[in-house]
Order: C-alpha cells, then structure tokens, then sequence
C-alpha cells in the first residue's frame, strides 16, 4: 500500500476544552479489503488521497465508542437535482439532506431497504425529501410555492415537521417517526431527533455549494466500554473547528487528519454513491388502481390520456384508453365454475 509521510500539519492549532490533558501523537490506520489493518506512521495519508467524489468513509477512533463517517456527493446530487430549476437555497438545503440520509443509512442495519428523510414545512417550502438505499443509492425532490429569496431555514419551513421512515422494501414493517422540527438548520434537525428519538448522541456538520455537498457525522455508540472517559468531549471539540470549504474540498484521509492528528483513529474502505430513481411504469400503474377506475375513466374521457411525471426524475409515464382497459382488466377474476369434477 503506498504511502507519503505529510508530516505535523500546520494548518489548524489543536484546540481543547479547559481541563484536557493532551495526548501524546498517536497512529493513524486504514483497514484493507481483507479486514487487516497496517500501522502507518501519524500525521501520514496515502497516494490514492486525491478528492473523491461521491463516496463514503467510516471510521472509528480506537479504544472509545465513538465512531463516524464522512461523505461527498458531486454527481449523485448533480444528476438528483437536474430536472428542476431550484432555487438557490433549496439547492442547498437538498444537498445538505441527502448528504445527511447517506451518512445516517450508513449507521443503519437496512439490509435491502431504505431510509426516507422528510422535511415537511409551513412556510414557502413545503416539501424536502430525500431516500437513500442501504446500498447508498440515492434521489431527492422538494415542493415550494412563492419566491425564495434569502430567508433563514425557520423561515422557510415555519412550523413544520421531520419525518424519518425506515421502508424494509421486503414487505416487512416499515418503521416511522414524525417529530415537530427542532434548530435553525437541517444538522440541528436531525441532531435534536437522534438525540430524543434514538437516544444515541450524534453530531452532523453539513455543507452545500451547490456543486457539490459534503457532511460528517460522529456517534457515541451506548453499552460500550470507555477507556477515555474525555474521548466525546474532545473529538466534538475538535470537530467543531471544521469549516464548510474543509468538508467539501478536502479529501476523507486530509480531512480526518486535519482534524484528529492526536487521536487514534482508523479508516476504512469507501462505499461508492451514485443516484438511481425506483419509479416504474408498474407503480405508476398502481397507483393509478389506487384512484380507482371510474376516476381513471373520468381523465381519460375529458384530456384523451394520463400523463404522470416522476417527481425525483422527470420520468414520464402515459396511460391511454386501451393501456387503462388493460390495467383493470387484470382485476376482473372470472366467476368460479359450480360444476364437480
């Protein structure tokens, strides 16, 4: 595995909350495909540590029940966000959620499924919303009305509400939680719900350019032994020296480093992102069975089809009058024959 020795970085003085004993200069890790880790010298990154797109990192630090991920999206919020004309702060505001959505269904045990975050508003925004697969694939949307211009967050969504929906996808019991919003930003949202909800206390920095979005979350995990009883305290000390350009600019390995030169910490292998959209012609159609056939007809007799655009991607779906006849007809079950055999 290369390596380039950096050196102790020069960028950021260590900060510390009053009362912490400095430790001495600890290693930094990287775990291989295989599982196993190699020792490498502190303050050291690796040749591949160029700018990632669209990938996410996880890391924990060593001998404590903290653990974290990073994230960047380029493309997967580029291609999401393409179809509509958004404005400027709902451009932002839908980066930081799906960054948000990668770095939480990261922690999660999803399996096939999905995790859904909801953010529904009073004011000029009425709709956020982005899902994100246990595979990391991702799509997003948001509903407005009115001009936005340059309102504060708690402006714009007003007395709302944050929706998290856990969706198994397998025909499982799909899980819900809907709480009143709470902070002035998408980070404290989310950090004020992991706190009441999961009980799990969690940090989230988030950041958009709209270019490209960028977060990091830390958790500590509870029921697990802590040999450092000042770990929490100080990572988040430490984290909170982070800056908007830093997470979006710098790579996992420079960032972490940047940031933790005197923990012990250990990084492990990138998941790719990439967005994907789960709409089909055969949930449009069930959802057009779900309308019932008598108001299908109805649209069809005053406008000649149906015409239904997906929300996440602009796809569009066209049902005629044959296409209609056929998805009812499906439902007509013949009558069952009387006679014994």
């Amino acid at each position: 595995m290369g390596q380039t020795a950096l050196g102790h970085s020069k960028s950021r003085p260590s900060p510390q909350p009053p009362g912490l004993t400095r430790r001495p200069p600890p290693n930094f890790y990287n775990l291989s495909h295989h599982g196993s880790h190699d020792k490498i010298p502190a303050m050291t990154t690796f040749k591949n540590s160029a700018l990632s797109n669209d990938q996410l990192h996880r890391f924990v630090f060593d001998n404590t029940p903290i653990r974290g991920n990073t994230v960047r999206l380029k493309n997967t919020y580029n291609t999401a966000l393409q179809h509509v004309n958004y404005p400027p702060l709902l451009k932002s505001a839908l980066g930081e959620l799906m960054a948000a959505a990668a770095l939480l269904a990261a922690t999660l045990k999803l399996e096939n499924g999905a995790l859904i975050l909801q953010i529904q508003g009073q004011g000029p925004l009425n709709l956020l919303v982005v899902e994100c697969s246990a595979s990391l694939e991702m799509r997003a949307t948001a509903k407005w009305q009115g001009e936005i211009t340059d309102q504060s967050f708690s402006e714009l969504v007003g007395n709302g509400h944050f929706v998290i929906t856990l969706d198994p996808k397998d025909g499982g019991q799909t899980y819900q939680g809907i709480v009143p919003i709470e902070g002035d930003n998408i980070s404290e949202i989310l950090q004020n719900y992991m706190q009441r909800s999961e009980q799990i206390e969690t940090r989230i920095w988030l950041a958009c350019d709209q270019q490209s979005a960028a977060g990091m979350l830390l958790q500590k995990l509870p029921d697990l032994p802590e040999h450092d009883a000042d770990a929490w305290t100080r990572t988040g000390f430490l984290a909170e020296t982070i800056t908007d350009d830093e997470l979006i600019t710098l790579s996992a390995e420079t960032l972490l480093t940047r940031l933790f030169h005197e923990e012990d910490v250990r990084l492990f292998d990138p998941r790719n992102i990439n967005f994907r959209c789960s709409c089909s012609r055969k949930n449009v159609s069930n959802m057009l069975k779900m309308l019932g056939q008598a108001e299908v007809d109805s649209i069809i007799e005053e406008r000649g089809e149906i015409e239904v655009n997906c929300d996440f991607c602009n796809a569009g779906y066209v049902f005629d009058k044959v296409d209609a006849e056929q998805l009812f007809a499906a439902d007509i079950m013949p009558p069952v024959s009387k006679t014994k055999h």
